[in-house]
């Protein structure tokens, strides 16, 4: 506008030079502060004084009247226009001030869209910056929305810059990766409504002048790193609607924080360390009952009672409340009066007493309950609810019989509670039905026909329980089922795939979406039917366990899905057929009778998926397993070698196995001059090695043939007793250590130690623990199992504390349990035991002088044994014997392996290598465990590594064991497993101390070595030769980033893959970050979330 003016007036004054030259000057100057760009202050400032000088430079400068009005008018002209153009600029320079935190935009939108215009295009007609990403204004021209989300955008940003924009209502950057902290200048601009931070990486305190913005309506700060007290003072914030804390570090007494929260309807605090409890008065509660709809205070530090009566009827118009994943205590109250709730969740506390009957009733909307790992008792009569769809009360301890109807559910779990009876109350469940767990009950009699016959059914789970009769055909013909687990019951006659009519066996193959089957540990007879071929989504099929006979049909090679089968433990004859599914990951057939050459589809499996049993099976060349396991070994990794090849292979192998008897000859003549067991007579013939177990009762340990020791699918938990030793030092460790393991004889005869003979006695001198480190290894021990001959008393007569009560059993019955030796560690021994239930459970013997005192073992073992997540392997409980001794710790026992055995199995094709996908999952599994160990738990893992990482289920699922079991040792213990970390190479550099104790950067740092071995498939204690001498793997890796060659150091089974290099170099870029020197190390959550959005 200045301009055009300029040019009119222009044309209407005369053409002097001097005229001329005051055109252009004028000109020059208008151009010039086109762009002004300043404080309104300021620039007010500036006009206000140029006003007079315009006057005085027009005026009195010897202009003629006509040319000095034109200037004056000019002059005055753009004064105003530089005025105007300040006072709405400002907002522009702050965004331009804000967009310099800006240090990486990856879309591009940000860098192509917010500059500033230039004067005179058409945009500078209107002052606010509508063309820029994500910002618009009101009328006035002043921004009121500044919304950048889930651009990827990242740098750290400067929130004092845009603290001036105080018509700003909305400020959302969500889903970035932002750092920075909040301002207390933040607290001025008080038009602000609506403020989301979510999904960042903001850190430091929440400012108390927060409770300044009066206008907030929205305030989302979850997902990031806030940590501290949470400011008091929110009940000024009384139009504020939406508050969202979760996933941070904030912390507060719960109940002073509701109280303060007027009008809000929707509260998350979820993961978090609030702590406190709801038992308070209701009048306290009842500004935010009148209008909350929705309560997660999940994954936090809550202990106490539940709310009472009184304060629970506050909330008339509550629809959702998620109390789980804390330490609640007592009874539920009643929830009549809560007529809107539709989604209760209060699963893993310590809540007891009676379930409310209120809860099942049609008086409520409740569509989801979730009361899971709790202690609640009583019997579930009914559920008459017509809008209950999901029922969740597994892990209690509940009994009577099943609920004779279930209404409109949909899915349905009572699984690891103690019902009884039998199975007719499942005649009247509603046909709505998609889910049933009641694994882990006392339930008896047989399968009721209508179950097999419900329309939408998926997922069936009646596993360990006490079911007899045959199994339902129509599982097999149902056109919805994908999940079916009968194991451990007493199941009999054959499996009943067999049709009679074409018809439906056409149906069985077009329709059948069956992806996982479980008939193990039952009296299953009969052949496997040919018709196993018509299950097209098959994946996992476990049979073992049972008297089936016959050939196995040759149909079997047609699922082509097939990635798990173990049909070990039964009668089967004949030949193997050719397995050619590229999936097949886990094959086991070993206690049967088959015979014939093994496909050499199957050579990529151990020896432990044929034998023991079947000894007529032949190798390729006609070598039989039977005769030489090292020629076998040969054989399998290089069976297209010449025949010459395979006599070295045959000469090797038997100097191995001279050497080994050599070894054991001299192991047993040092046993015997140390009069190893053999101090008292006995009370029979020694005809073998002893097998006195560890709980007692050596009749229940013996390895037969009735009874043999599962080698399969039932994988040990603790860690690495089944792969082939990598060194000729770690074979001498073994067998030093194998003297203090007994052994039955091929007849299963033992031999007891009379009872007057301390069992003390009865062991060599104590060497160091076997390492839990994959080098200290063996394949032998777990293909036979063999007992742990240590002190044990003939029962228990110490003390079993339960801290989880959803099973419970004596300590005589875990005296009585048959017991298999799983593996040895600084701690001590780890067995699996299995009850006369047929539960299964781990048990940690812990060694002498371990742990503290009662007193403070008890403390900690509540605070450890008592968390509960997806990716942790559950406590069950303890014991506390009258000894130094008697220290237990009770465990779940878990089907799984190792991490370390997928990265350095040495024994070729015994593991399959991990996949780029597999390896991102076990990552995210990992470190979102730890956040919760470290944001939810306050409580370091403290002895991470591989070897305490279990990789489960088809999916290899990561599940952490070990964690905090520092809490309950010694200082000098603790000294030692800190000794034995850094001897591994997870040790962080700061625990090198006279006096270490774990740490949260310390297992970020530990996160990040297993992260390379993820990376590399090297273990962290390898030495690697480069040009500057012999390194270890983190300072290699390291020294490969900082050269530039960083996918020189990535495991050559993946560098080829197409999605490899860029999750890798993610990956590697992320485990670098770990192992930063401790004051730039990022905390688990930084970590936890850089990984969360690595994508395949």
């Amino acid at each position: 506008m200045v301009s055009t003016l300029f040019l009119y007036i222009s044309s209407t004054s005369s053409p002097s030079s001097k005229n001329s030259s005051l055109q252009a000057s004028l000109l020059s100057l208008s151009l010039s502060l086109s762009p002004f760009n300043r404080r309104g202050a300021i620039s007010s400032f500036f006009c206000c004084l140029l006003l007079p000088l315009s006057f005085h430079f027009c005026f009195r400068v010897s202009l003629p009247s006509m040319e000095a009005h034109s200037c004056f008018l000019l002059l005055l002209l753009l004064s105003f226009s530089v005025l105007t153009q300040a006072q709405v600029s400002s907002d522009t320079l702050s965004l331009l001030e804000f967009k310099k935190g800006i240090a990486d935009d990856p879309t591009g939108v940000v860098r192509s869209t917010w500059s500033p215009v230039a004067w005179g295009s058409a945009a500078a007609v209107d002052s606010c910056p509508r063309s820029w990403h994500g910002v618009s204004c009101d009328d006035s021209g002043s921004v009121v929305t500044v919304a950048l989300v889930g651009l990827g955008l990242s740098g750290e940003l400067k929130f004092n810059t845009i603290t001036g924009m105080r018509a700003l209502q909305n400020l959302s950057l969500a889903g970035n990766l932002f750092t920075g902290r909040l301002v207390p200048a933040i607290g001025a601009m008080t038009s602000l409504q609506h403020l989301d931070l979510s999904g960042n990486r903001f850190y430091g305190p929440i400012p108390g002048k927060i409770t300044n913005l009066w206008s907030l309506v929205h305030l989302n700060l979850s997902w990031n790193g806030f940590k501290g007290g949470f400011p008091v003072g929110i009940q000024n914030l009384q139009q504020l609607r939406v508050l969202d804390l979760r996933s941070n570090e904030l912390w507060g007494e719960v109940g002073a924080m509701l109280s303060e929260l007027r009008n809000v309807e929707h509260v998350d605090l979820s993961s978090n360390n609030f702590y406190g409890g709801f038992f308070m008065d209701s009048s306290n509660l009842s500004s935010l009952g009148n209008t909350a709809k929705y309560m997660n205070l999940s994954f936090n530090q809550l202990s106490g009672r539940f709310f009472s009566n009184d304060s629970m009827g506050v909330f008339k118009s509550l629809e959702v409340l998620d109390l789980g994943q804390n330490r609640l205590i007592g009874e539920l109250p009643s929830f009549a009066s809560l007529y809107n709730l539709k989604v209760l969740r209060a699963g893993n506390n310590l809540l007891s007493g009676p379930i409310p009957e209120d809860l099942f009733g049609d008086a409520m909307q409740l569509m989801e309950l979730d009361l899971s790992g709790n202690g609640f008792t009583g019997s579930i009569e009914t559920v008459s609810s017509s809008s209950l769809n999901f029922l969740d009360l597994s892990s209690n301890s509940l009994s009577g019989h099943l609920p004779s109807n279930l209404a409109s559910c949909m899915s349905v779990d009572l699984s690891k509670n103690m019902l009884s009876g039998d199975l007719a109350a499942m005649q009247n469940w509603g046909s709505t039905l998609e889910v049933i767990k009641l694994s882990s009950n006392d339930l008896s009699g047989s399968l009721p026909s209508a179950l097999g016959r419900h329309p939408k059914l998926s997922i069936v789970d009646l596993s360990l329980n006490k079911l007899t009769g045959s199994v339902l055909p129509s599982f097999f013909t149902s056109l919805t089922l994908t999940f079916l687990n009968l194991s451990g019951n007493h199941f009999n006659g054959s499996i009943p795939l067999q049709t009679s009519h074409p018809t439906e066996s056409l149906a069985l193959s077009s329709y059948n979406h069956l992806q996982r089957l479980d008939l193990s540990n039952n009296s299953l007879s009969g052949s496997l039917p040919h018709e196993i071929g018509s299950m097209p989504s098959l994946k996992v099929l476990i049979l073992g366990k049972n008297s089936l006979s016959g050939e196995l049909p040759v149909e079997i090679s047609k699922l082509g899905g097939l990635e798990v089968l173990d049909l070990s433990h039964n009668h089967f004859k004949g030949r193997i057929p050719n397995m050619l599914q590229p999936d097949l990951r886990l094959f086991n057939v070993s206690y049967n009778e088959l015979s014939g050459e093994i496909p050499r589809s199957l050579l990529k499996f151990s020896k432990s998926s044929f034998l023991p049993g079947n000894t007529l099976l032949v190798f390729p060349d006609h070598i039989s397993l039977g005769n030489n396991n090292s020629a076998v070994n040969a054989n399998m990794s290089q069976h297209n070698h010449s025949k010459a090849n395979v006599r070295i292979a045959l000469v090797v192998g038997s100097l191995g196995v001279v050497m080994l008897i050599f070894f054991l000859f001299i192991a047993f003549q040092k046993t015997r001059s140390q009069e190893f067991c053999l101090k008292s007579g006995f009370r029979g013939q020694v005809t073998g090695l002893d097998v006195k177990g560890i709980f007692g009762h050596p009749n229940r340990f013996r390895a037969s043939k009735d009874d043999p020791s599962p080698t399969s699918v039932s994988f040990s938990n603790d860690h690495l007793l089944t792969s082939t030793s990598r060194s000729i030092s770690a074979q001498k460790d073994l067998l030093t250590e194998s003297m203090e393991f007994s052994y039955s004889d091929s007849r299963g005869t033992a031999v007891e130690p009379s009872t007057g003979l301390p069992m003390m006695e009865c062991k060599t001198s104590p060497g160091s623990p076997l390492s839990s480190s994959p080098h200290f290894v063996d394949s032998h021990i777990s293909e036979h199992p063999v007992l742990l001959e240590v002190y044990s008393p003939d029962r228990f007569s110490g003390e079993l504390f339960f801290l989880d009560l959803s099973r419970t059993f004596t300590a005589e019955e875990l005296s009585r349990a048959p017991a298999e030796v799983l593996g040895r560690s600084s701690h001590g021994t780890s067995y699996k035991a299995t009850l006369d239930s047929g539960h299964m459970l781990t048990v940690k013997w812990l060694r002498a002088g371990l742990v503290k005192h009662k007193k403070e073992f008890a403390k900690e073992a509540k605070r450890v044994g008592t968390i509960r997540h997806p990716n942790i392997v559950s406590w069950r409980g303890y014991y506390w014997g009258p000894r130094d001794k008697e220290r237990l710790i009770v465990l779940d026992y878990i089907f799984g392996d190792s991490l370390a055995l997928y990265l350095y199995e040495s024994t070729p094709n015994r593991y399959a290598r991990l996949s780029v996908r597999q390896r991102l999952k076990v990552a995210i599994d990992v470190a979102r465990c730890l956040y919760h160990l470290h944001n939810d738990r306050q409580l370091p893992h403290g002895n991470l590594k591989p070897t305490n990482i279990l990789l489960t289920g088809p999916d290899l699922t990561a599940k952490l064991t070990d964690y905090g079991l520092y809490r309950l040792l010694t200082p000098s213990s603790i000294a030692e497993q800190m000794l034995n970390l850094g001897a591994l190479g997870y040790r962080a550099p700061e625990l090198a101390t006279n006096k270490p104790f774990p740490s949260f950067k310390a297992d970020v740092y530990s996160f990040g070595v297993i992260l390379m071995e993820l990376l590399t498939r090297k273990s962290a204690g390898d030495i690697i030769s480069g040009q500057s001498g012999a390194i270890d793997l983190v300072d290699w890796v390291q020294m490969c980033a900082r050269e530039g060659r960083g996918t020189d150091c990535f495991d050559r089974y993946i560098a080829g893959v197409e999605e490899a290099p860029s999750v890798m170099d993610e990956l590697l870029a992320v485990s670098l970050k770990c192992i930063l020197p401790v004051n730039e190390r990022p905390n688990i959550q930084t970590i936890f979330q850089d990984l969360s959005y690595i994508t395949i």
